[in-house]
């Protein structure tokens, strides 16, 4: 038998079918500007949605996982695991998941995981010891061969078509903070060995207020091979105006890993946006594909029925779900930074 090894592996895109979603629960008050009291609240409602789809697993400390036992008591497909945290941001902190590549030996699993490190966005948040071992964590509890690296990088940073290309920023990826000496090509390297992909695509830019320094699941999405939504911001007294145009004309000079040029589609998102004079990274692009769903933020904004409209397009025979983020962004992230896919193998 041919020992386990990332190459066998595949990323898989997330709107390929999905075991279940990963959410860890909010208890981190000062991660959000204002009020704490209604984050649970977003936590609990889109725990309901998902639960309609597909399993729902919820991670914190057993003290913790309290709340969330109550608030979500009779709701079929939930469970509670016990993996002590410093914040929400699962996306980030949990394990990327890989699918057993159709060619590969058949006696390999037929999934694997990727235990990134992390170090809290370049140490801006101390401290962060849970959440560097939710990712090991959540990969024991599921009985999976798992890949160290000994690498930093955030799940929020990498995009997948599943068909072995990636988009990332390079500023959060390529990032002294994150790893000391590691340049883009010694990046660029470690992506394809450990994620199983081909192509990787480099864009540019974050939206004001992201602390991430630019993931990529604020700015452009796949919603299926070759095809991107990119964000665009119309208002030229946005600071977010010429980033974004400058990134939209870079996606459209881009080729994937069969040699497509992208179809790149530009998304409006919300101009100005700010809680108490602190500008937001309101974004429709921080959707989240589940099993036959689509949640899509909106923000009460002009932006939030185009957008809509456009996912019904992109994702036909999904429900395509508004999930109000106005409270959740004040923590500078919603719906996808919040979720991680298991997908089904």
């Amino acid at each position: 038998m041919v020992p386990p090894d990332a190459k066998h592996y595949r990323l898989a895109a997330e709107w390929e079918p999905h075991a279940a979603t990963w959410l860890a629960w909010p208890h981190r008050r000062q991660t959000w500007l204002g009020p704490f009291e209604p984050i649970p609240l977003v936590y609990e409602r889109l725990a309901r949605l998902i639960a309609a789809h597909e399993p729902v697993r919820i991670i914190g400390s057993e003290s913790l996982l309290a709340e969330p036992r109550a608030r979500l008591a009779g709701v079929a497909n939930v469970e509670f695991v016990p993996i002590p945290t410093n914040d929400s941001w699962v996306r980030d902190t949990g394990p990327v998941f890989l699918l057993r590549r159709q060619e590969a030996d058949s006696r390999l699993a037929p999934r694997a995981a990727v235990a990134w490190d992390w170090n809290a966005w370049g140490g801006k948040y101390p401290p962060w010891n849970d959440d560097a071992r939710v990712s090991r964590s959540v990969a024991a509890h599921l009985g999976l061969e798992t890949f160290t690296p000994g690498i930093v990088l955030e799940g929020g940073a990498i995009e997948t078509d599943g068909a072995g290309t990636i988009l990332a920023n390079e500023q959060c990826v390529v990032d002294e903070r994150r790893n000391p000496g590691l340049d883009r090509g010694r990046m660029a390297a470690a992506l394809r060995r450990w994620l199983g992909v081909e192509e990787v695509l480099w864009v540019g830019g974050d939206l004001a207020g992201d602390d991430t320094d630019g993931h990529i699941d604020q700015l452009a999405r796949f919603v299926a091979p070759g095809r991107v939504l990119a964000a665009r911001q119309p208002d030229q007294g946005d600071p977010n105006h010429a980033g974004l145009a400058a990134n939209l004309e870079r996606l459209a000079t881009l080729h994937d890993a069969a040699g497509r040029r992208l179809e790149v589609i530009p998304v409006d998102i919300p101009a100005r946006f700010a809680f108490e004079g602190t500008q937001l990274p309101a974004s429709h692009l921080n959707f989240y594909v589940a099993n036959g769903l689509v949640a899509v933020p909106v923000f009460g904004s002009p932006t939030d029925e185009p957008a809509l409209r456009l996912f019904e397009q992109c994702f036909p025979g999904r429900r395509i779900e508004p999930v109000d983020c106005r409270e959740l962004v004040r923590g500078r992230g919603a719906l996808h930074c919040i979720t991680r896919d298991e997908p089904a193998g």
